[in-house]
């Protein structure tokens, strides 16, 4: 399994290895984009069945990534003719054109083009053609694309093309990592605070008048090394580890994501799960997953925002109320499902080829 050590995709890829875990299958996890940190190590170190390489390799969306997509690839294909694995389930797009001999299984996450008509709403520009061939490619090649839900499926398609074959299985965490505690009168936010995506800016907008905290969990200095102002009610944690973002949770009475563009949003689950009323941006995906557990806004509309925010705080047993509706909601995307649904995808590609396997050996994944 291929997986970077930013973001989303991490978790991901930690959680369903240790699902992968508890039901017998070994992972070989090897990671680009940066080596992971100390923390990340040490949570992937935790799982038996993980042998984890880390790698400073230039991802498919980086500046320059070509003379590192060719070693990373050349890794990947020596790592499979070493391990001979049942699957190789990549977290990207590239690699997938590779002739690799097992079945691969593509998890489609998040992709530029798609970020860009979301958050830009302007025609890709055309030093991105590269990174779109090669998505391209690799999406012709896969025995198998997955979204994690069907808008952002239908998104991904409408700018890559149709995969030979796809299933929708939604991202999923695992309940006991998350409680509610007494909540207090406070909204959490997470996400970079320059991010176009998770549109953090219009949540520091919004806060402007609010008479209650707001705190938002995330880098602060953007890599141009610049800082933005926020109001006097905002407090910036920086980036945390997950077990404090998990605290912090389990105590916020309102988690807002006014996001543009959010194909899951595993942040937005884990809130949902501690009890938090929802507070996200009207957007499809969204929509999908929370329909009538949450409250939505415009993503550009702050003052919305702030007023929807301002109402929760101000009445703490509808946010207790819709914070129910919400954990409700998320059990339904729990750790257990996600695993479960890979399985039976990962055993129906390997049947597909059973002259490629041992069948006496237990199943493995190189991912």
């Amino acid at each position: 399994m291929t997986a970077d050590s930013v973001g989303g995709v991490w978790t991901f890829a930690l959680q369903l290895a240790s699902e992968l875990g508890r039901r017998g299958v070994e992972v070989t996890l090897l990671v680009m984009g940066g080596k992971p940190s100390a923390d990340q190590a040490a949570e992937a170190g935790a799982l038996k069945n993980v042998s984890l390489l880390g790698t400073d390799f230039r991802l498919e969306w980086m500046s320059e990534p070509e003379a590192d997509l060719q070693l990373s690839g050349e890794l990947l294909l020596e790592l499979e003719a070493e391990q001979r694995p049942d699957i190789v389930h990549l977290n990207g797009y590239g690699h997938a054109a590779l002739p690799f001999s097992a079945p691969v299984l593509v998890t489609a996450h998040s992709d530029v083009s798609s970020w860009w008509h979301a958050c830009r709403r302007t025609p890709l520009p055309v030093e991105w053609s590269l990174y779109e061939e090669r998505v391209r490619a690799g999406v012709e090649a896969a025995d198998m694309v997955v979204a994690p839900t069907a808008a952002y499926f239908r998104e991904f398609g409408s700018h890559h093309g149709a995969p030979r074959a796809h299933r929708i299985i939604a991202n999923g965490r695992d309940p006991a990592a998350f409680a509610g505690a007494a909540k207090r009168a406070m909204a959490l936010g997470a996400g970079r605070l320059w991010d176009e995506a998770k549109n953090i800016g219009t949540l520091r907008k919004a806060a402007e008048g609010i008479s209650w905290p707001i705190l938002i969990a995330g880098e602060t200095t953007s890599p141009d090394g610049s800082t933005l102002a926020t109001p006097a009610n905002v407090v910036c944690l920086g980036r945390l580890p997950s077990q404090d973002i998990a605290a912090r949770m389990a105590e916020a009475a309102v988690f807002a994501s006014p996001a543009r563009y959010e194909p899951f949003g595993l942040a937005i689950l884990e809130a949902a799960l501690s009890g938090c009323a929802l507070v996200l941006g009207d957007i499809p995906t969204l929509r999908e997953l929370w329909d009538d557990a949450a409250l939505f806004v415009d993503p550009d509309d702050a003052d919305a925002l702030r007023d929807t925010m301002e109402a929760l705080l101000f009445d703490p047993e509808r946010a207790e109320l819709l914070g129910q509706s919400a954990r409700r909601r998320a059990r339904r995307y729990s750790a257990a499902r996600m695993v479960e649904a890979y399985l039976d995808l990962y055993r129906t590609l390997a049947e597909a080829r059973p002259h490629r396997f041992r069948p006496t050996l237990p199943l493995r994944a190189s991912a």
